[in-house]
């Protein structure tokens, strides 16, 4: 056989590489390599849709255990009324101010108006002399009455058609 020739080597110079290129050329992949990433891909796949599931649900949780609490409050709230209704000093003071009932012998001051007490809710000034009307409130409920009683006219005419 024959022999070739030996050829001499010239170096070749390669242009630098940078820190990143060396780090990609010096990536050696193995087959254990690539199956493990395969693995660790098909795993997030599967079990994304069921991580997002179980995050969903752990919300439905807290606003429903929100809610739970939520009631809670309210009906300790509602208990505490309940037995405040138990203390006749509460009724008693309930009956007074909300439907303004007195004891006998008592007696009892309405003011209505305004905070200041210089007008009327007319914007009118209110007088510093005591009025007395003089009305006789039982000859007009008979008057009333035989009038009702006794007319053929209809009840916009008796009115004036003011209704």
């Amino acid at each position: 056989m024959a022999r070739r020739p030996r050829t001499e080597r010239i170096p070749v110079r390669l242009p630098e590489e940078t820190a990143p290129e060396h780090w990609l050329r010096t990536i050696r992949l193995s087959g254990f390599t690539v199956l493990m990433l395969v693995l660790v891909i098909l795993a997030v796949i599967v079990l994304a849709p069921n991580l997002r599931i179980l995050i969903e649900q752990r919300q439905q949780i807290a606003a429903l255990q929100a809610a739970v609490d939520e009631t809670k409050k309210s009906m300790d709230d509602l208990n505490e009324d309940v037995a405040r209704w138990s203390d006749p000093a509460y009724i008693e003071a309930q009956a007074r101010e909300r439907l303004f009932y007195v004891f006998p012998g008592d007696v009892s001051y309405l003011v209505v108006g305004e905070a200041d007490g210089t007008t009327t809710s007319d914007g009118q000034p209110i007088s510093t002399q005591i009025q007395t009307t003089q009305v006789d409130w039982v000859r007009t409920l008979l008057s009333s009455v035989y009038t009702a009683g006794l007319t053929d006219a209809t009840p916009d005419q008796l009115t004036g058609g003011a209704q």
